[in-house]
């Protein structure tokens, strides 16, 4: 049994929700930044996710998630993106949408193709709410459409096929 199923549901929760927003908040730093995947991992784990002088978690997150969800983006960016490409309304391109919220969606689709032990509906409902953190327009709004729609090519039935565009 790890360390995180010792932990009781309501922690495992905030520290994936901590996880999946530190993942996006590295993904940002990858794109504005010249650093590498390695580096900004490192930098994360070290001073974000890492512990402070007394022992205690700097962030309350996951870092076996956050890895897995930026390690998992970097290396099918391509595929992430033709995958959010495809249900985007025929105006609008992938560069269009600011970083924030491409990190946030490169993030979910990542999720979404691959993790079958979460739901749809409970990958979706995450990254909306962190949304929401970070918006208070009509983004979160965007954000549900688009990853309902990706869900529908990535999880057909709820289950994960990976990037198998319809």
């Amino acid at each position: 049994m790890s360390d995180l199923q010792k932990l009781p549901p309501d922690v495992i929760r905030a520290r994936r929700s901590g996880a999946r927003l530190a993942a996006i908040q590295a993904l940002y730093q990858l794109e504005m930044t010249d650093r590498g995947a390695k580096a900004v991992i490192r930098e994360f784990m070290e001073d974000r996710l890492g512990l402070d002088d007394d022992g205690q978690p700097v962030e309350d997150a996951d870092p076996d998630l956050f890895k897995s969800i930026v390690l998992g983006v970097v290396e099918e960016q391509t595929l992430i993106d033709e995958a959010i490409k495809a249900r985007l309304s025929k105006n609008w391109r992938l560069e269009r949408i600011d970083s924030t919220t491409r990190a946030l969606l490169r993030c979910a689709t990542q999720e979404l193709a691959s993790r079958a032990d979460l739901s749809n509906g409970i990958i979706i409902e995450e990254y909306v709410g962190i949304a929401h953190a970070f918006f208070d327009g009509e983004e979160p709004k965007f954000v549900n459409a688009v990853l309902d729609n990706v869900a529908r090519d990535v999880r057909p039935d709820g289950v994960p096929v990976g990037f198998k565009l319809t």
